[in-house]
């Protein structure tokens, strides 16, 4: 067994799953890195398909819906890890660093051949852009990335190819 097995993202690793979990709800809400890492279970309503997201840097809280693969994957996680308050924690049950989040997407981002160097944030930002290029509105959008200001959430839709497909219809 090689030294980075326990880290490695791989089917065969042992904290696989852990780590595609972590991926899948970050980008779907568009969370931080300090967010994704801080998540705890009460925040999780899998009955309800609930989300409640606490935002940092001074964000609006907000309550997302779970989409079906989110809700298996985390049933899934909580089945298999021992029992703490933290969704997403460490070989030794300790919360997941966002320092060991941002290594894990850098190490994913060098294996696929990135050109490039690869960080978290990136998923937040592919969030907003893909809720942007579907369409969603931008106070919509800021609702969902928890911004305080819409200065912060423009950005997004500016780029959005469709943003003017709708105008003039009846």
């Amino acid at each position: 067994m090689d030294s980075q097995a326990g880290s490695d993202t791989a089917p065969s690793s042992r904290y696989g799953h852990r780590d595609a979990t972590m991926i899948l709800i970050a980008y779907r809400h568009g969370l931080r890195a300090s967010e994704v890492c801080d998540l705890q279970w009460h925040q999780v309503e899998l009955a309800a398909g609930r989300l409640h997201v606490r935002r940092s840097k001074r964000g609006t809280p907000a309550v997302h819906p779970l989409q079906g693969d989110e809700l298996r994957a985390l049933r899934r996680l909580q089945r298999e890890q021992v029992p703490t308050p933290h969704v997403f924690v460490s070989e030794r049950s300790a919360p997941m660093a966002p320092k060991s989040f941002h290594a894990l997407i850098q190490r994913l981002g060098e294996r696929a051949g990135m050109p490039f160097a690869i960080h978290p944030h990136m998923l937040r930002h592919g969030c907003g852009y893909e809720l942007a290029n579907k369409g969603h509105d931008t106070r919509a959008l800021q609702a969902w990335l928890g911004h305080r200001n819409i200065q912060h959430t423009v950005r997004y839709t500016e780029l959005a190819p469709n943003r003017f497909r709708d105008f003039w219809r009846g």
